[in-house]
């Protein structure tokens, strides 16, 4: 979970993930999906909650990007799913938006201080979360997690001490799967 106040105009039903996994869900449920960033004014209200509306620019080059590596990510957290690791091809994906940017390590007054650096300001927003995605996996791939009901598609980062968090929210999909065994049950 992050510590930045999310907008108060943003309607995602989870909110305040890690930066990845908070981009893969500006889509989720519903009939169409919902899609945040599909809307106008969707990027600029995303990266406001993300934090990063003062280092980015809610424009159609910065949202272009920003789907693409949304696109990686999701492909990625896909395969890491269904395998446990990141194959091959998801690695080049997320590589190629890694691509636009780097970190560069200066010394500081207090010491080494890294400055992220893009090629182009649009790509800034899509490098941050696929170098986020990096970290988290690192910290622990089986802990990227989609929620288990079977009709969400919310990502979360299980920091749960025991590392079985299944649910995104416990009060909405943990419920609604309670109440249907309880259902299955009461009718058996």
């Amino acid at each position: 979970m992050t510590d930045v106040m999310a907008d108060p105009r943003d309607p995602r039903p989870l909110i305040g993930e890690p930066l990845a996994l908070d981009l893969l869900n500006t889509r989720w449920a519903g009939t169409p999906v919902n899609d945040l960033l599909g809307e106008a004014g969707g990027y600029g209200i995303w990266l406001s909650s993300a934090g990063l509306s003062e280092r980015c620019t809610a424009d159609g080059a910065g949202l272009a990007a920003t789907l693409r590596a949304r696109e990686v990510l999701g492909a990625a957290a896909q395969f890491l799913f269904e395998h446990g690791e990141l194959g091959e091809a998801v690695r080049a994906g997320l590589d190629e938006v890694l691509a636009h940017g780097r970190i560069r390590r200066t010394a500081g007054p207090g010491g080494a201080e890294d400055r992220i650096e893009v090629d182009r300001p649009e790509w800034l927003a899509a490098w941050l979360a696929v170098d986020d995605f990096l970290t988290l996996v690192a910290q622990g791939a089986h802990r990227v997690r989609q929620c288990a009901h079977e009709a969400c598609i919310l990502h979360f980062f299980d920091a749960s001490q025991n590392g079985r968090r299944r649910w995104c929210r416990m009060a909405v999909c943990g419920n609604r799967a309670k109440a249907a065994r309880h259902y299955v049950k009461a009718r058996g």
